[in-house]
Parts: C-alpha cells; sequence; structure tokens
C-alpha cells in the first residue's frame, strides 16, 4: 500500500511538472516598433505600445493623467518607450483624426507628440463630429507645429497614409484589442486598470526586472 501510494505521488509530480513545461505560452505581439511613433530612446528596455483612438475620451484621459507620469518616471530616464498604434472605432472623426497625426509623423517625430497632445487637449463631445481637415491642420497652425501645413492638408485629403491606420486596426484586432486606450508592455497585454498609475508602474517594473534577469 505504501509503495503504492508513494507511485501514485510521484505520477501526480510527473504529471504537473509536465503540465509545466509543455503548456502553451501566450507568444508577445510582434509590433514594427521601427515604423511607429516613439517617445523615448528606442532602445529602452521597456517598450510600451498604445492603442487610441483620438475622439477616445478615455485615451483623452490617458494622455492628460497617466502618460505625463510615465514620461517623469520612466520614458524621460530612458527606461521605458512609448510607441502609438491607431485603432479608430468610434466614427469618421476617428480615422481623419488619425489621417492628419499620420501626416505630422511622417515630417517630425516630434511633431507627432505635440500634436497626439494637441488633438486630446481640444478634443470635443464623443457625440460632436469635429475632424475636418481644415479644423485638423488649424490646430497644427495655431500651435505653432514645425511642419508643412500644405502637404499635410494634402495627405489628409488624399489619405496618404490610411495603409498604416488599416494596419494598426488589423493588429489591434488580432492582438484581440477590445477598446482604447490599450497598451502593451513588451508586446505583452496589459490587463490592470490604465487609470491606476500604481499598478501600471508596477507592470512596467516587472518588465524591468524581466529584462534585467535574462
Amino acid at each position: 500500500m505504501r509503495k503504492l501510494i508513494w507511485g501514485t505521488a510521484v505520477v501526480v509530480v510527473l504529471g504537473i511538472i509536465a503540465a509545466v513545461i509543455f503548456t502553451p505560452k501566450s507568444n508577445p505581439t510582434d509590433f514594427d516598433y521601427a515604423s511607429l511613433p516613439v517617445l523615448g530612446k528606442t532602445d529602452a528596455p521597456v517598450k510600451i505600445v498604445e492603442f487610441g483612438d483620438y475622439k477616445c475620451p478615455s485615451c483623452q484621459y490617458f494622455s492628460q493623467q497617466v502618460k505625463p507620469q510615465l514620461e517623469k518616471e520612466y520614458i524621460d530616464t530612458g527606461k521605458a518607450a512609448m510607441y502609438f498604434m491607431d485603432f479608430p472605432f468610434i466614427g469618421p472623426d476617428s480615422t481623419t483624426a488619425a489621417l492628419a497625426a499620420h501626416a505630422v509623423f511622417h515630417q517630425s517625430n516630434d511633431a507627432f507628440w505635440k500634436y497626439y497632445d494637441l488633438l486630446y487637449k481640444n478634443q470635443p463631445d464623443e457625440k460632436t463630429l469635429w475632424a475636418t481637415t481644415d479644423y485638423l491642420v488649424q490646430l497644427a497652425k495655431d500651435n505653432k507645429l514645425d511642419v508643412d501645413y500644405d502637404k499635410m492638408k494634402t495627405d489628409i485629403d488624399k489619405q496618404t497614409y490610411i495603409k498604416e491606420i488599416d494596419k494598426g486596426e488589423s493588429t489591434a484586432h488580432k492582438a484581440n484589442v477590445q477598446s482604447t486606450p490599450t497598451l502593451f508592455i513588451n508586446g505583452k497585454e496589459y490587463t490592470g486598470d490604465f487609470s491606476n498609475y500604481g499598478q501600471l508602474k508596477e507592470a512596467v517594473e516587472k518588465a524591468l526586472a524581466a529584462g534585467k534577469a535574462e
């Protein structure tokens, strides 16, 4: 009886070990970081990707309340870099604003992040239609964004970068993104509360520690 018990125990332990070893692990999402707007150093050990929609009120909150804390503690210190991908799902304004942001990005990465902040700072009510070409270009002019405004207008009207926006949306669907903002940290979706900086900080710290351990 004793041998039977021990034998059973060994089988159970081996089964647990096998389950741990052979259970498939969720693979990180593979981002083409080099093609995305980046805030911070490209060689930062932690890469944070935000899927966002310029018409989304929650994204506005993230840009104004959470992103500045990330910048101060992690991005400005070289520990993390932040990237942006479009998930324009709310309405036509979402896509038009994304076209404007891409038009700016392809002239200047630094100007993109200034424009990113401006779009959210000046975001009207979600039910209001506002993202016209004239409005989006005038916003850049009024804030003296260092870009070619005529080229920006042409790129919006001709939808020059619509394929990049479609790629962002496709990537979001493949990664099972359900809402904005959704964050990925080193390719893995952050499932905590994006508005809780303490939780987000803990996730970034874990990513930093994991990088040092490798």
